[in-house]
């Protein structure tokens, strides 16, 4: 994975907020979740922050892992809950078949596709992506980091669109509304 050169192809791409993204305390974060979050996710939160791909894909703050009960509605916390839970009922591609990766959702699009990582490595920069395609059931994994994934995915490099919508495949440039 290439991460400054994902970034700097998806800066064109989508060109980040004049504002900047969001500071975070990632000392705090990686202790709750017990594991630190990849350096391309942290440099994305540094440049974008939170916020939505042309209103479509939502990508979060990352929040400390904390009991359900005390998550905020709709967050990571809560996001990962409900991936786990689909994890167990549903199909997924071969290569996922009989696996049990430890996901954390770093995202969620407006067809209520999930997008997360599978986090069981112990180098967070070589955790996959992993998608939850809600329209067709189906879990798949991407060997690339999330910048990459998303790059990809707007320039179409994928055998077939990883999302349940077209609004992100094959684009030139993509809008990001900061929350």
């Amino acid at each position: 994975m290439s991460e400054p050169t994902d970034l700097d192809a998806l800066r064109r791409l989508m060109p980040p907020p004049t504002a900047g993204g969001s500071t975070i305390d990632w000392t705090a974060l990686d202790a709750s979740w017990g594991k630190p979050f990849p350096p391309d996710y942290r440099r994305y939160m540094e440049l974008y922050g939170a916020g939505a791909l042309r209103n479509y894909l939502s990508i979060g703050l990352p929040e400390p892992k904390v009991p359900l009960e005390r998550a905020p509605r709709d967050g990571m916390v809560i996001e990962t809950a409900t991936a786990e839970a689909d994890w167990e009922t549903e199909e997924k591609t071969p290569e996922l078949e009989g696996t049990s990766p430890v996901l954390i959702t770093w995202g969620a699009d407006a067809n209520a596709d999930m997008l997360c990582w599978d986090a069981s490595d112990d180098d967070p920069a070589r955790w996959p992506v992993v998608v939850y395609q809600r329209n067709g059931s189906l879990w798949s994994r991407y060997d690339c980091g999330m910048v990459e994934f998303l790059v990809r995915n707007c320039r179409a490099e994928w055998p077939e669109n990883p999302l349940g919508c077209e609004f992100l495949w094959g684009v030139s440039e993509v809008t990001f509304q900061a929350r």
